[in-house]
């Protein structure tokens, strides 16, 4: 996957999270429902933002980014900060 279909993908979830946040709004869908798919939508949002970030970092260092595998959403999302 290369840099622009991640943008991209990152893009379309970000645009999900904006439509369930109106739909609840708009009572649509319940409060349960809109934290269950917005934990799904973050933690892909947070898989595809660590994908990106490590692939650029292996240009910079001279390591052809589609060899850069994404990690495990398990993994990515217990990452000490």
């Amino acid at each position: 996957m290369d840099e622009k279909t991640l943008i991209h993908q990152i893009s379309a979830l970000v645009d999900d999270e904006h439509k369930l946040r109106t739909q609840l709004q708009a009572g649509k869908i319940s409060e349960d429902e809109e934290h269950e798919r917005l934990r799904a939508i973050e933690e892909q949002l947070d898989q595809l933002w660590d994908l990106l970030r490590r692939r650029r970092a292996a240009k910079l260092q001279g390591v052809a980014p589609d060899e850069v595998e994404p990690h495990a959403v398990d993994e990515v999302e217990h990452y000490l900060q």
